[in-house]
């Protein structure tokens, strides 16, 4: 039996409160001004510091806020796939539920992306000069793109192949391409089902940019009703149901 959690004391509850309020304060300038553009002088002078010292005791540098951002952003958006792929029952090797699995972890990702548009493209958008994310971050990162390996990469059958699927074969080259991943992962994972994982987590991603950064907008009259047939149509071209 675990001993009882230590009470914090009101120095650590401060710096916890303080510490949220820095970040509120980074993310409203996120959406003012863009990632470039945020600096501790910035959200100093709107906590009304006289100069960003004070807030070196949290955050030494723009690097370490713009990390903790991130790491925000890729804690929240996991939770959100995680939470969609488990309220369907976890994992399931029918291809119809596999299909639903994948259909209901994207739309948990679109909707996300749709409520914390400023945290995606924080993520998922154009690179911060001079940041350079720390390895610290890739845990969180890759939640999402591993949830969607799940679905993609669970052995159907003897074969790797689902009922009813087809696709061309898998070219040499390419699939050498895959050996740091493949490495890895357990041995009898079929290369071809990790293919169609990162195809997937690519469609995934890139749909949403194309929708939240307004690049067919004037081309899609029901953005949600389309999303939700192309996700369905590209789960079904790539295996998840028969």
């Amino acid at each position: 039996m675990s001993s009882p959690q230590k009470p914090l004391t009101a120095r650590e509850r401060a710096r916890i409160e303080f510490t949220a309020e820095i970040k509120a304060v980074a993310r409203r300038q996120l959406a003012e001004s863009g990632a470039a553009a945020l600096s501790l002088r910035a959200v100093a002078r709107e906590l009304g510091l006289a100069t960003p010292s004070a807030l070196y005791r949290y955050f030494p540098g723009r690097d370490a806020l713009l990390t903790a951002l991130i790491l925000d952003a890729y804690t929240s958006l996991g939770a959100a796939a995680e939470a969609a792929y488990a309220a369907l029952g976890g994992a399931d090797e029918e291809p119809v539920e596999a299909l639903e699995h994948w259909v209901g972890v994207c739309h948990a990702v679109r909707d996300w992306a749709l409520a914390h548009p400023h945290e995606y493209a924080l993520i998922y958008g154009s690179p911060v000069p001079g940041y350079a994310a720390p390895q610290d971050t890739v845990a969180q990162a890759t939640r999402v793109p591993y949830l969607i390996g799940t679905l993609f990469t669970d052995p159907p059958g003897q074969d790797g192949h689902r009922p009813g699927e087809t696709r061309p074969a898998m070219p040499d080259d390419a699939r050498q391409s895959l050996a740091p991943l493949l490495a890895g992962l357990p041995p009898d994972t079929p290369a071809d089902r990790v293919m169609g994982s990162l195809m997937a987590w690519t469609y995934l991603f890139g749909a949403i940019s194309f929708e939240l950064f307004g690049h067919r907008s004037a081309i899609v009259a029901d953005p949600r009703a389309f999303f939700d047939h192309e996700a369905r149509r590209l789960g079904t071209a790539l295996g998840l149901a028969g």
